[in-house]
């Protein structure tokens, strides 16, 4: 994987864009199908990967912008200058807490950079009131995506990590 956030790959003549996409949190790196619930771990929302957080702080994986603050603050949405679609899910069914233990630091529309802390949660406040803290890390449109190369079983740092590189069509 490349450490740089968008490069041209020249293959056989064409090109096709690729991007990279950073950890929102610290943690260790697991596949998506790990996460103990089927709304996830059979892809119903999307591909992607889930991090086990050790800390409640969540970065910008993309250079972008935050399209869908959820009102319980429990998911984030940012889609990257290249148009990747990205959803950050703290935990499982934490949508339940109706936003206790959580803080966001950033507005819909606002201009984000890797590492940019977008929100924070308490993990010892929740942890024992949800199934998990497992946070898929989702990526919502497929459809132009040629090729997801998975950066799984490392443990991720915030906004420096690579946890997968999207190939485009």
């Amino acid at each position: 994987m490349r450490g740089d956030r968008l490069y041209v790959q020249k293959t056989a003549g064409s090109k096709k864009k690729s991007e990279v996409v950073f950890a929102p949190l610290s943690g260790k790196i697991v596949d998506i199908e790990k996460v103990p619930d089927p709304v996830f771990s059979d892809k119903l929302v999307g591909d992607g990967v889930a991090i086990i957080p050790d800390q409640g702080i969540v970065v910008s994986p993309v250079e972008g912008e935050v399209t869908q603050v959820f009102h319980t603050l429990h998911a984030i949405g940012v889609k990257s200058n290249q148009g990747l679609e990205i959803m950050i899910h703290i935990g499982l069914e934490t949508v339940n807490l109706k936003g206790e233990g959580f803080n966001l630091h950033v507005k819909q529309g606002q201009k984000v950079h890797p590492g940019d802390k977008l929100l924070t949660f308490d993990i010892d406040k929740i942890k024992n009131k949800v199934p998990s803290l497992i946070t898929p890390v989702i990526v919502l449109e497929g459809s132009a995506i040629a090729k997801l190369e998975k950066n799984v079983g490392t443990t991720a740092i915030p906004g420096s990590t690579t946890i997968f590189e999207i190939t485009y069509q």
